[in-house]
Order: C-alpha cells, then structure tokens, then sequence
C-alpha cells in the first residue's frame, strides 16, 4: 500500500470519530436542556399548586373568620335588642302604673281635689285640681310636701296621705303658737325664703321646715304645717 492511501484511511477514521464525539455531544447537551425544563415545569406546577393551596386556605380561613364575626355581631345585636325591648317594657309599665292616680279625695275649699299617684316607696305626687285644671303639684321625695294655696293649707306625707285646712296662717317673720301645742320659730332667710324651728314645749327644736321659692309641709305627729314662700305657716291637727 502507498503511503498516499494510508493517509486517506487515517482521515477517514479521524472524520468518524469526530462524527460520533458530535453526535454524543450533542445527545448530551439535548438531555440535559430536556432536564432543565422539565424540572422548571415540575417546580412551576409545584409553586402554582402550593400558591392556589395556600389561597384557598387563605379564603377558607376568611370566610369561616368573617362567618364567625356575623354571628357574633348577630347574636350581640340580638341581645341587645332583647335588652332594650325590656328596658322599654318596663318603662311602659311604669309609665302605665303612675298613668292614673291611686285615688281622688276633695280638698277644704269645697271646689278642687287632690289626685294622688304613688311613683315608688315613700314617694307620692298630688294634684291640685279644680274644674279640670291642674293648679299645683306636690311630690314627697324624702320628706313632706306642703302647699299654700290661697290661704287652703295642703300636706302631702311619705305614705301618700292628703290633708287640708283653710286659714290659721301667720305671717313670718315671728314665733307663733300652733295646734297640738307646737311652737314655731320663723326666721327670713332672704327673698322668699323662710326657715321654721318647730319647738315642743320644753323649747327643744324638734324639726326644721324651709321655704326656698317653695313651700314646704310637715306631719308633726299628726299635727300638719305648712310654711309658705312668702313666710307665712299654718297648722292644723
């Protein structure tokens, strides 16, 4: 063999096995891009899935949160509700209770009657009415009421009781003898405004009345007075 068609052969083997190393190559680079995407593929769906996992729970978590805060707020409002309709019943019942008066008695005058109407323990309101007019109002909160009305005494007690009298009235500043063996001390304390020590007779005080721009009423063991604005008193057994 000449050494012309050695070489030939040489080369042809040389172009081989760079044809193979190419294809090998190229094999090679085509798995591992095919790898590389599939792997990103896989790892995108995982994201995406773990994404609309997490939303999902995300709006369950919600929805059950925003459940639980409606029938919260439902149940308070309806608690409320509940409250305020038997706050509001017992206001109509105790509204119905002083509504009409316990009692209607006729007072000294002959002309006007007391309506009396109980508001509570020891607490009384009276009505001066004549011919269809309320005149004046009387209410015992802690103590007895009284009225002068036009020289007719009227005293409203603790336990509901309605008495009066005409005339007997003296003009304060003074001390004055009164019914039952009282002694009142009426002393002005400014413009209409008097103050009576009811004395007994050892001239010990035994209760005070006063007269602020209101008269007052007193029961004294069952004699009734009143001190006026004006300073003027009254009793009567």
């Amino acid at each position: 063999m000449s050494s012309n068609t050695t070489v030939r052969t040489a080369r042809r083997r040389t172009l081989r096995v760079d044809a193979a190393a190419l294809v090998a190559a190229a094999g090679l680079t085509l798995t591992a891009c095919s790898g590389s995407d599939a792997t990103g593929t896989k790892s995108a769906a995982h994201t995406d899935k773990g994404v609309a996992a997490e939303s999902s729970h995300a709006g369950s978590s919600n929805g059950a949160q925003g459940s639980d805060a409606q029938a919260g707020t439902g149940t308070k409002d309806s608690t409320e509700a509940d409250a305020a309709g038997k706050q509001s019943g017992g206001a109509r019942s105790a509204a119905a209770k002083t509504a009409s008066p316990v009692r209607t008695q006729p007072l000294a005058d002959g002309v006007s009657k007391a309506e009396i109407y109980k508001l509570g323990d020891q607490h009384y309101r009276a009505k001066i009415v004549a011919r269809g007019s309320v005149l004046a109002t009387l209410e015992t909160k802690g103590h007895d009421a009284g009225l002068d009305a036009n020289d007719m005494f009227v005293v409203l007690t603790l336990d509901g009781q309605v008495h009066s009298w005409m005339g007997g009235g003296h003009q304060g500043p003074g001390t004055f003898k009164l019914a039952g063996g009282w002694t009142a001390k009426v002393t002005k304390l400014g413009e209409l405004r008097y103050r009576a020590q009811i004395l007994g007779r050892d001239g010990a005080v035994y209760g005070t009345l006063e007269a602020n721009e209101k008269d007052a009423g007193l029961d004294a063991n069952g004699v009734y007075i009143v001190l006026s604005a004006g300073g003027v008193i009254s009793a009567h057994e």
